[in-house]
């Protein structure tokens, strides 16, 4: 007899939590993709220990001059980063960053690999 094992992948919820039942909170394939490109986004290169070029530096420009130059090289710095970091996972297509007082808001449109599916997400975060 030839049984096959099958084995639920579960990916861990961003931001870490637990669930109503005290276990990690785990997440579908959709959310989990969300939330890698949240953590690539808001995270500053040297903030992991073990990973010190991980991160797309989005967070240091927000207090820079704005100017048409430094919004190019921004969106550069960051497609390069999902490339680098996500590229087996999603494909870039529109990438819009949006500094208002004291919010940075990134706007992506990609595709989801595995699946074929295009998306749009709006990721903000408060930099006060």
């Amino acid at each position: 007899m030839n049984a096959t094992l099958n084995i639920a992948k579960e990916n861990m919820d961003f931001p870490f939590h637990f669930d109503p039942r005290g276990r990690t909170a785990a997440t579908g394939d959709d959310d989990h993709v969300r939330d890698m490109i949240e953590q690539l986004l808001f995270t500053s290169p040297g903030e992991r220990v073990n990973r010190p070029d991980f991160g797309s530096g989005l967070l240091q420009m927000v207090f820079a001059p704005n100017s048409p130059e430094l919004a190019a090289a921004l969106q550069f710095t960051v497609q390069a980063a999902l490339q680098r970091w996500l590229g087996d996972v999603i494909g870039v297509g529109a990438l819009n960053v949006d500094s208002n007082d004291a919010t940075l808001t990134v706007t992506l449109s990609y595709t989801v690999l595995a699946t074929g599916e295009a998306r749009t997400d709006t990721f903000a975060r408060s930099v006060s």
